[in-house]
């Protein structure tokens, strides 16, 4: 499938913008691996073919397993993921699939417990901008080479 169009081209100023937000995310001090994995996991859910590809080879590039990189999707369903991790999943999801309701305060708690403000800022921010480039790859058609 081709893309709809070269959104770089067509409109520089604006993927400027968006290119510099990681610069924002790589100064937050949240770790890489779990960036990688939170992006990941809304790259699924949204069925961004482009960007699970991107943060899969991304996650593995930083050491990631490739058995939790497999399993991201059920992480619910294993042990390899740490409490951490799994409040930052679920808050991931949370955030990605607002239109579909959940249970916002029991992820948020689980967050609470594990991450401080400027963290659970962070992270939202992180879930954010990776949702806005889902919606561009999926919207334009994307897809990795």
């Amino acid at each position: 499938m081709k893309a709809r169009f070269n959104y770089y081209t067509a409109s520089p100023d604006t993927m400027k913008a968006m290119f510099n937000t990681q610069a924002v995310i790589d100064a937050t001090g949240l770790d890489k691996r779990l960036i990688a994995l939170v992006e990941l996991r809304a790259s699924q859910i949204n069925g961004c073919a482009f960007c699970m590809h991107m943060h899969a080879a991304q996650a593995r590039k930083l050491g990631e397993d490739n058995a939790r990189i497999d399993t991201v999707a059920g992480w619910r369903d294993t042990d390899w993921f740490s409490e951490r991790e799994q409040a930052a999943l679920g808050w991931t999801e949370y955030l990605t699939r607002l239109s579909q309701g959940g249970d916002g305060d029991a992820a948020y708690e689980a967050l609470a417990e594990h991450f401080s403000e400027k963290e659970r800022s962070d992270l939202s921010y992180v879930i954010g901008v990776i949702n806005m480039w889902n919606r561009f790859s999926v919207g334009f058609q994307t897809h990795p080479e």
